[in-house]
């Protein structure tokens, strides 16, 4: 009798739905091995690019991958500026005035679209716009604080990451320049990238997908926001979210698949055996790693040879308890 095949998290799947920042490139270099991976992929599925960043265009963005070898037009990506687009068009019609913090990405975007752009509250504008761009600063959000003080004016955010990483390291992302500008006037935006839906529904519509696994490297926005629109989702770490996080991950911030980088898109996926003992004793085993828990202390019994594996099995572990990460006493193994 032949053994069952372990299915890869790859098996099944229509469509490929990959963040870049952290899983595709950091800062302008790609992360490692990640086009192989991708060119790999592309063979048999349909490979899209999802991006929360809104300060380039699809165009620019597919140059990019390009540049690294990958095969990539602009229509294989969903831009945070597109998911606004979509969420604007509820609110405005083609030819409103629409105020822009941000860069090319969003104007782009606009023009297609046909409603005309200002940069200037005095213009009257009705609605603003706002995405991440280098250039932006405390007189863009000025303005669009004064844009907003008057609250028939829509406004619309390309997406909420706190934070984007470089090359030198973390720098501050879209969500801290929306936050200034909603202490400013005291009401919030409506949110278009991940973790919201509407640049989930642009690839699922724009490809046909009905079986995506999604990816990316942030709990926060490509986790939530893959859990949130029912797909099934795959933390790389490769990028912002490493164990510590993983573990501390609020329920609809859980994957599916925890992976070491996207190699293992083609490798079969541990399992992840629990077992509960007559004293309420917990053990799960992934691969060699064995952790166990009793009452609030988490401990690991074998660490195995794979760190990933040692950290799969914790974080079912933690996540099965039901407890608040804070509320447990975790062995340090699992997470330095």
């Amino acid at each position: 009798m032949f053994a069952k095949k372990t299915p890869t998290p790859l098996d099944g799947r229509d469509a490929l739905l990959l963040d870049l920042d952290g899983v595709v490139y950091r800062g302008p270099d790609p992360v490692d091995h990640a086009v192989t991976s991708i060119q790999k992929a592309a063979r048999s599925t349909r490979v899209a690019y999802l991006t929360n960043n809104a300060s380039r265009t699809d165009a620019s963005v597919a140059e990019h991958l390009s540049s690294f070898g990958l095969s990539v037009a602009a229509d294989d990506v969903v831009t945070s500026p597109q998911a606004a687009l979509r969420v604007l068009a509820t609110l405005v019609e083609p030819g409103a005035l629409v105020m822009v913090v941000g860069g090319e990405g969003i104007t782009a975007e606009l023009e297609k679209a046909g409603y005309r752009i200002t940069r200037s509250a005095e213009d009257q504008p009705d609605a603003v716009v706002q995405g991440f761009a280098p250039h932006v600063g405390w007189e863009h959000l000025a303005e669009a604080s004064f844009a907003l003080q008057h609250e028939h004016v829509h406004w619309v955010a390309t997406n909420t990451d706190w934070t984007i990483p470089q090359k030198r390291g973390i720098a501050p992302g879209n969500g801290t320049l929306v936050s200034a500008v909603h202490l400013a006037v005291g009401r919030l935006p409506v949110f278009a990238g991940k973790p919201e839906k509407p640049i989930y529904d642009e690839a699922l519509e724009r490809f046909g997908s009905t079986n995506p696994l999604a990816i990316g490297d942030r709990l926060d926005t490509d986790i939530a926001g893959a859990n949130r629109a029912g797909l099934t989702s795959a933390l790389v770490l490769t990028g912002i979210d490493q164990a510590k996080q993983v573990l501390a991950a609020t329920p609809e911030q859980r994957p599916a698949y925890i992976l070491r980088d996207l190699r293992e898109l083609f490798t079969p996926y541990p399992d992840v055996a629990e077992e509960v003992d007559a004293d309420g004793v917990r053990t799960v085993t992934c691969g060699k790693a064995v952790v166990r828990m009793k009452q609030h202390l988490v401990r690991v019994a074998r660490a195995g040879d794979d760190p990933v594996d040692l950290l799969r099995a914790g974080a079912a572990i933690v996540w099965a308890s039901g407890l608040q990460i804070w509320g447990l006493d975790v062995d340090p193994q699992l997470y330095s």
